[in-house]
């Protein structure tokens, strides 16, 4: 598996903000995670990365037992791209050395001198995320957009086994959007790449791709299975707590008020 989580439950201040949580995604799959704010998603992706310790249950990440791995080595083999990250970085920065820096996963700055491969990987890959061109520009004069695709690319430096993509249409409009959604859709057609996990909490944003969902709600899994079994009218109104409308288009589900 490349993760397994069994009956999870995180606490903090005496409050449950995970309860029993059983999930599993194997090899080959692509999942979104969907819930509304306050649901869990955050906390589940800071267990999943061995920055929180759950209360109870028990994990397997890449087949590495919580517990029982450094789960600092662990790290280097999961991608995690979040609108967070951004604030983190330095604004002044290349794109270049951001990319580049996504090999030792530093936050933006080279402690050693990149070797020729790893700049030939670095533009392979900004060309992938439809940013070539732009190594030389300093990561502040990019677009929201822009700066979403490149740290996907910087992500995806260090060849990851798993790439989290959390939240990463945050802020742009809907042409941005679309343009970083073909490009994730791209990245999951493409044989061998690693195993990706979408984080969000609109349906719009399940490209074809993501064929599985994990539901959230209140801190504990709704639903988990096939996107076109959960993505209807009915499923979709009794999690949101009211009447939404689901149509299907070009293998992507909308949903509107009812």
């Amino acid at each position: 598996m490349v993760i397994e989580i069994k009956n999870v439950s995180w606490k903090r201040e005496n409050k449950y903000i995970l309860r029993d949580i059983t999930w599993s995604v194997k090899p080959g799959e692509h999942w979104v995670i969907m819930g509304l704010n306050g649901s869990g998603k955050t906390s589940l992706l800071n267990i999943i990365n061995g920055y929180m310790w759950p209360t109870k249950g028990e994990i397997r990440v890449l087949g590495k037992k919580f517990g029982e791995y450094d789960l600092r080595k662990l790290r280097q083999l999961i991608g995690w791209v979040s609108s967070s990250m951004q604030e983190k970085l330095y604004k002044n920065e290349t794109v270049e050395n951001i990319v580049l820096s996504g090999k030792v996963a530093s936050m933006g700055l080279l402690y050693e001198k990149p070797q020729e491969e790893d700049y030939e990987k670095a533009y392979h890959l900004l060309e992938q995320m439809g940013c070539r061109g732009m190594e030389k520009r300093v990561y502040e004069s990019l677009s929201q957009g822009e700066k979403q695709r490149v740290l996907i690319a910087r992500a995806l430096m260090a060849s990851p086994d798993l790439l989290i993509l959390d939240e990463p249409a945050t802020g742009l409009d809907i042409f941005a959007r679309e343009q970083l959604l073909d490009r994730v859709q791209e990245m999951g057609s493409r044989p061998g790449g690693p195993t990706m996990i979408y984080v969000s909490h609109h349906i719009e944003e399940i490209v074809p791709v993501f064929q599985h969902v994990l539901l959230l709600k209140e801190g504990q899994v709704y639903g988990a299975g096939r996107t076109e079994s959960l993505m209807t009218s009915e499923n979709l109104s009794r999690f949101f707590g009211t009447k939404v409308d689901v149509t299907w288009r070009n293998e992507r589900a909308w949903m509107q008020m009812a």
